[in-house]
């Protein structure tokens, strides 16, 4: 079953990044991109999406009120949030939604555990 990744963050340059290190790891993967958490929504409705990474500095809302939006609808998504801003308080945020840390800038070595774990997760909440 294909897999789509939503990568949200509002500088088009780190949505670029950021894909290029999942496609590296996932080639098979779909990416979609939304640079704002209102479309980031707005694809969740339209969209079969699996698995969310979310800046954590956006100009519209941050990335942790998105990933609680995120939760509320899909509980079980694997979400991770992206920033530069490595805060103990962010990193403990994050972990409170039940979303990984991942820091900027977002490479393949950096995603590989949070990636591999969520295939893990949609492979077995299929079977």
């Amino acid at each position: 079953m294909p897999v789509t990744i939503l990568i949200v963050d509002d500088s088009k340059l780190a949505r670029i990044v950021a894909g290029k290190a999942v496609a590296e790891l996932q080639p098979e993967w779909q990416k979609l991109e939304a640079s704002s958490g209102e479309q980031a929504l707005a694809l969740m409705g339209k969209e079969p999406l699996d698995i969310a990474l979310i800046d954590f500095n956006m100009s519209e809302q941050d990335g942790l009120e998105l990933a609680r939006e995120i939760r509320a609808l899909r509980p079980d998504m694997p979400i991770a949030i992206i920033t530069a801003n490595i805060q103990d308080e962010i990193i403990a945020q994050a972990r409170e939604v039940g979303a990984a840390f991942i820091p900027k800038p977002v490479t393949s070595e950096g995603l590989a555990g949070f990636l591999s774990g969520a295939a893990l997760k949609l492979r077995s909440s299929q079977g």
